[in-house]
């Protein structure tokens, strides 16, 4: 595909990340089609211009290039690896590229299935969260090098500030990984500073001032922080889906036989806090785990629930919360590989 060639683009996934980067994307001149299981959420871009697909596969059919922006793993699989699926849909030399943080040999998987099919594709994986989005300024982790990601670059810098490419499938996926174990501990950290500050009776906001002027700040600290400060639980990023993620990282490093304690430790505290009603919150309500009862209660959170967890809700539901530790999170058996983690 020349480099200039790109003209049709479909977009599956939406959501609180998926309809700022599709509208970028329709902004920069795009013929543009969309699928989301709630159509509501694309009505935004369909008052733009863009058109509403039936189906991801009516949505790829004729698409130069489509983005999915999915949830989990398990949802990933389904819409490119079914009979109906993305690989089969997509005409010849099309690219697919999945910005879904999910897992590094499924990527593997879907990039192989789509060269039997001469059709291109790579996991690209972002972080920048809602206000990236918004603004256009991801980070975006390819699991590709610079020669894969030529001919559609342009599309890719309508949504994007920076691209690292990594060389191969699923090292997108792995590398997205790694940025959210560091994002976790910075959450984690964050959130037990301001109890610390809040029990030795400082001026919270005052010791958020001086943080971030020194070297324990970090961007989870300045943008979401004020916001915990504020009961603001609204999501740029959620719980239920840094939670996944951890789970993710947490089968990699097992399969590499590596030890990541910090990492389970924050997968942990969002198992619970998912648990006990915050899976929709944004990811800065791990600083409820830190308070009272009462702050708890006036959050919408019930500690109770944590007793009645199990393993039973749908794993296709985000607002299903399973309790799970992470050796079952990461190593629970059912019929595909790639649902083993997928709440």
């Amino acid at each position: 595909m020349a480099l200039n060639a790109v003209r049709s683009v479909a977009f599956i996934g939406t959501g609180i990340m998926g309809a700022p980067i599709a509208g970028h994307i329709l902004d920069a001149g795009y013929r543009l089609a969309v699928y989301s299981r709630t159509k509501s959420k694309a009505e935004g871009l369909l008052e733009k211009g863009a058109r509403w697909a039936k189906s991801p596969a009516d949505a790829a059919k004729d698409a130069d290039v489509v983005f999915t922006m999915l949830g989990y793993p398990d949802e990933v699989e389904d819409v490119y690896l079914t009979t109906d699926g993305l690989i089969r849909s997509a005409k010849k030399g099309a690219y697919l590229i999945d910005l879904t943080t999910s897992s590094p040999q499924l990527a593997h998987d879907i990039h192989d299935s789509c060269e039997i099919e001469d059709k291109h594709a790579f996991d690209c994986p972002v972080t920048g969260g809602e206000a990236g989005a918004k603004a256009g300024t991801l980070t975006l982790i390819a699991g590709a090098s610079e020669k894969d990601i030529a001919p559609i670059r342009p599309v890719l810098e309508t949504f994007s500030s920076m691209i690292y490419c990594f060389g191969e499938a699923g090292k997108g996926q792995l590398a997205k990984l790694c940025n959210q174990v560091a994002l976790a501990a910075n959450l984690l950290g964050a959130s037990e500073a301001m109890a610390l500050a809040e029990q030795g009776d400082l001026d919270q906001r005052e010791v958020l001032d001086m943080i971030s002027h020194g070297m324990g700040s970090s961007r989870q600290l300045e943008e979401l922080t004020p916001k915990a400060l504020d009961g603001d639980w609204k999501p740029g990023f959620k719980a239920i889906h840094l939670r996944k993620d951890l789970a993710l990282a947490l089968r990699e490093a097992e399969e590499m036989q590596l030890t990541l304690p910090g990492c389970d430790t924050v997968f942990n505290l969002y198992d619970t806090l998912c648990n006990i009603g915050g899976a929709q919150m944004g990811t800065q309500a791990l600083q409820l785990l830190f308070e009272g009862d009462a702050a708890t209660k006036k959050a919408g959170l019930d500690w109770s629930l944590l007793d009645k967890a199990d393993d039973s809700g749908d794993p296709d539901d985000e607002a299903a919360t399973r309790g799970t530790v992470p050796d079952e999170a990461v190593q629970r058996a059912e019929t595909s590989p790639y649902r083993q983690v997928r709440h």
